[in-house]
């Protein structure tokens, strides 16, 4: 017989687990508040700017794209239509793979994350980093590793 006892989180572990979910909406939500009000830029919006800046190339497939945003591929389109419509990005046919797209910033893109980009690390230093000392940042960096294997990309 099998048993459907579940072993309940301890305090600690509850403690830890609903800290990372409560910080982690917050922090988004605050720096997504702000960079829409100061820069008109969504968070989401920054973030396929940023990682398309830093790709080689400036382009990235959609789907790998999608997958380093966290979206779903419908939901990936969506933004970048939206940014598309407004000149930050284009899309092009993969020239390796006819079904394809890639994804690239333009220069007015690279414009607006620069503009956007000190608003943003300025909020999270005040948000989140200021908050936490040299040896707090390493154990945290090292903690976040440590879980990393056990979550599929």
């Amino acid at each position: 017989m099998q048993s459907n006892r579940v072993k309940e989180l301890s305090p600690l572990e509850l403690a830890a687990w609903r800290g990372l979910l409560r910080i982690h909406a917050a922090l988004v939500d605050e720096l997504d508040r702000e960079l829409e009000a100061t820069h008109a830029l969504p968070l989401t919006h920054y973030e396929v700017l940023l990682y398309l800046d830093a790709a080689p190339s400036r382009q990235l497939r959609m789907s790998e794209l999608a997958s380093s945003v966290l979206l779903s591929q419908s939901g990936l389109t969506r933004l970048v239509d939206r940014l598309e419509r407004s000149g930050l990005v284009v899309r092009q046919p993969c020239p390796d793979d006819r079904r394809g797209l890639l994804a690239s910033i333009t220069p007015a893109g690279r414009e607006r994350l620069a503009e956007a980009r000190p608003t943003h690390l300025a909020g999270i230093r005040e948000r989140f980093l200021a908050h936490l000392d040299e040896t707090q940042l390493g154990a945290l960096a090292a903690a976040w590793e440590d879980v990393r294997p056990g979550i599929t990309d």
